[in-house]
């Protein structure tokens, strides 16, 4: 179907675009679903914005939308419950669904799975709240590592523990968050991100934080990060970066727009971090820069998310 026919097919549907929800990741959801939202109008689309907050049921059937422009950010919105629900109420909906948002979502079960099929990453053990001794265990890893939570976004929660003690507080922190906490080796180097949209690899951008940790700070803070595209890397480096996404989206299922991120050590190594399923859609967020780089404009780039939610997902 060509784009021509793909836009008069979705403006003749009543799309919502659900934002906010409850998460932690909240406020950065408002300013991505309002961008979004914004370049839908621009483009001609009957849109509006549906805060999910409260009975999701309810503020979707009382709404009338036709189609669902998921804008939501971490849990219940990025972890496949939302995705389940539209697919019952037989609304068709952006992104990636059910199964690969759950997998996603958890670091430690795409770890595992992007592992199973070639793609390198740093060396890892999972602790869960209650089981066993986590202050030994990290003892037993070494230092310096990278606390996080399983299940959590915008680096909340995360923690570079360079001292033992240190140790004791990051566990704490990233168990406010999660029943699961995974603990990584830390890779000294470089840390580049790498998007996706409907299969074609966008060119990688190296994230510089002015403070050396790109914490929720760093990436919400005008001037903090310095953000380089297309990264200023070694051909090859980039070249297995693209590689190991592709192979992601082939075998978890990614769809719509995606992120990942890796580390890039001191010999060139690249390491997988983590999915980002939906990743944030402000005009200066990392997705749209890499679309902008590829000659993809903001309202280009919403608008080829929105034209895969017509497929069965």
């Amino acid at each position: 179907m060509s784009r021509e026919s793909l836009r008069e097919r979705f403006r003749e549907k009543k799309i919502g675009v659900l934002y906010g929800g409850e998460s932690s990741e909240r406020e950065v959801s408002l300013k991505t679903g309002t961008a979004i939202l914004n370049a839908l109008k621009r483009r001609g689309y009957d849109a509006v914005p549906l805060d999910m907050r409260g009975d999701w049921g309810r503020i979707v059937v009382e709404s009338g939308i036709e189609v669902a422009y998921i804008a939501l950010h971490g849990k219940w919105g990025e972890d496949g419950a939302l995705q389940g629900m539209l697919e019952v109420m037989r609304i068709p909906y952006t992104g990636s669904g059910v199964a690969a948002s759950s997998l996603s979502m958890s670091k430690v079960l795409a770890k595992k799975v992007l592992q199973s099929c070639g793609v390198r990453t740093a060396e890892y053990v999972v602790l869960e709240r209650g089981k066993g001794d986590s202050l030994e265990e990290v003892r037993r890893f070494g230092l310096p590592a990278v606390v996080k939570p399983d299940r959590e976004g915008s680096t909340i929660g995360v923690s570079i523990v360079r001292e033992e003690g240190e140790i004791e507080g990051a566990l704490k922190e990233a168990f406010r968050f999660d029943e699961r906490v995974l603990v990584e080796r830390y890779v000294p180097g470089r840390e580049i991100t790498v998007g996706i949209v409907n299969g074609r690899v966008l060119p990688a951008i190296e994230i510089v934080p002015a403070g050396g940790f790109y914490d929720y700070t760093a990436k919400y803070t005008k001037g903090m990060t310095e953000y380089l595209c297309p990264a200023p890397l070694d051909a090859a480096i980039l070249d297995e970066a693209s590689e190991a996404t592709v192979r992601a989206a082939s075998v978890i299922g990614l769809r719509g727009g995606a992120r990942l991120d890796f580390r890039v050590d001191e010999e060139g190594k690249t390491f997988f971090l983590e999915i980002n399923t939906i990743p944030g859609m402000t005009e200066t967020s990392l997705l749209p820069k890499a679309a902008a780089e590829a000659g993809m404009s903001f309202d280009d780039l919403v608008e080829e998310i929105l034209f895969d939610a017509g497929l069965d997902k």
